[in-house]
């Protein structure tokens, strides 16, 4: 009788992928990031094991946001102080903190508890054309569509 394969973390081989943001839609990115990240992409994906593998996001400033979410959508956090309550609008944490807009989308795909957060440190998101992750040898990834 055969049983269903399951990836063990010690036999998990990871690589790096390095995606150019520029001219991408956010949302689109996103989840196709959300996905390398979690190991979806390969045949020993296992829902309970980090399987994914490492990526570079790249040219985080030049993102594409459709319709009018650079003026309407907003960003909140709280300092947990009375009245500490902050809003950002999407233009102005792309003009500021672009890597925090891709971070927090991707973010918000990938599982909570965790396995989510061990995933979500595999990501590196760089607002320019230049990154520090040469010595890994990162493969250029092409997204769908």
């Amino acid at each position: 009788m055969r049983t269903t394969y399951m990836a063990k973390p010690g036999e998990v081989e990871r690589k790096w992928y390095v995606i150019d943001a520029e001219g991408q839609t956010l949302g689109r990115l996103a989840s196709e990031v959300a996905s390398i990240l979690r190991g979806k992409n390969k045949p020993q994906f296992t829902p309970h094991i980090d399987t994914g593998d490492n990526v570079i996001i790249i040219n985080a400033e030049k993102i594409h946001l459709t319709g009018k979410k650079l003026r309407d959508k907003k960003y909140y956090r709280h300092s947990q102080h009375p009245g500490g309550l902050k809003e950002t609008t999407a233009g102005e944490m792309r003009d500021k903190k672009p890597e925090r807009l891709i971070e927090l989308a991707v973010k918000g795909m990938l599982p909570k508890g965790s396995l989510g957060r061990q995933q979500g440190k595999k990501l590196h998101v760089y607002a320019g054309p230049e990154h520090k992750h040469q010595a890994q040898q990162p493969e250029v990834y092409e997204l769908r569509g």
